[in-house]
């Protein structure tokens, strides 16, 4: 599947506890790729990260994305090669909630990313 072509890739996925990154990351452990997440923890008890035990599978951090300095050293630690950015407070009724949480996350979150991945040789 891909030609091998994430096969011994180091690819760094946040939001990796989400649904849709929990699925990513599945794929890209199935496919032989060397997984680091980077996320909060999953929100309810039987999510499909806990289901599948990924973090048996894969270099596993509960973190916030709005923590530039903690990004920043996952990222310098795990030297990622790939880097695929899921991580986002997607739900609508929580963004009329509390919105300016939600950009902190989502457009300070994404920024964050950017930012630490910059001056980057390995991405």
């Amino acid at each position: 599947m891909f030609n091998g072509l994430y096969k011994g890739k180091r690819v760094f996925v946040t939001g990796h506890t989400g649904f849709k990154g929990s699925w990513l990351t599945a794929w890209l452990t199935m496919m032989g790729a060397d997984v680091a997440g980077y996320a909060l923890a999953p929100d309810v008890e039987n999510s499909h990260f806990g289901l599948l035990q990924l973090e048996k599978e894969i270099k596993h951090q509960v973190a916030d994305i709005r923590n530039f300095e903690a990004l920043k050293n996952a990222l310098n630690d795990f030297k990622p090669e790939i880097i695929f950015h899921l991580a986002a407070q997607a739900l609508v009724r929580p963004s009329y909630i509390d919105p300016k949480e939600t950009m902190d996350t989502n457009i300070g979150g994404s920024i964050n990313l950017q930012e630490a991945m910059r001056k980057m040789d390995c991405v």
